[in-house]
């Protein structure tokens, strides 16, 4: 299957959440991409054009989906970033997204870890997040990377 198929397949799904730029078309702009890991909904990526960042798309989407993902009665999302740069963990943390420790990890989760680790990610410079569903970001923030 192509990667536009996969794309797709996620977005019949409802893992994929697109933001369009709708004086130019509807072309894609922004994109958030979930999968279902032990049970809950992992964010696999969010991507904004960099000609359409810092204007909250990123967090526009992940909080659609996260309003999704309630109504479905899941209870969190998860995902896996860099620990340290500045449009990554921290980024996260203003969107309601904290540390989740090891011990609370999942086997997919554990085995996505590992994986990433096997690809020659370095294990002390990521970090494991989720979110609460309904958890909301602190007030003012949206920024964009």
């Amino acid at each position: 299957m192509g990667d536009a198929d996969w794309f797709r397949e996620a977005q019949v799904r409802g893992q994929l959440w697109v933001a369009v730029d709708e004086a130019d078309a509807g072309t894609p702009v922004a994109f958030a991409l979930f999968e279902e890991l032990d049970g809950g909904l992992h964010l696999e990526e969010v991507d904004v054009h960099p000609d359409h960042a810092r204007q909250g798309l990123g967090a526009r989407l992940i909080d659609a989906a996260a309003a999704w993902a309630r109504e479905l009665g899941y209870r969190a999302i998860t995902l896996t970033t860099f620990r340290y740069v500045a449009w990554n963990a921290p980024y996260y943390e203003r969107l309601g997204f904290r540390a989740l420790p090891a011990e609370a990890w999942g086997p997919a989760l554990r085995d996505r870890v590992a994986d990433e680790t096997r690809r020659g990610l370095v294990p002390e410079r990521r970090v494991v997040m989720q979110r609460p569903i309904g958890a909301a970001r602190e007030p003012g923030e949206e920024e964009e990377r």
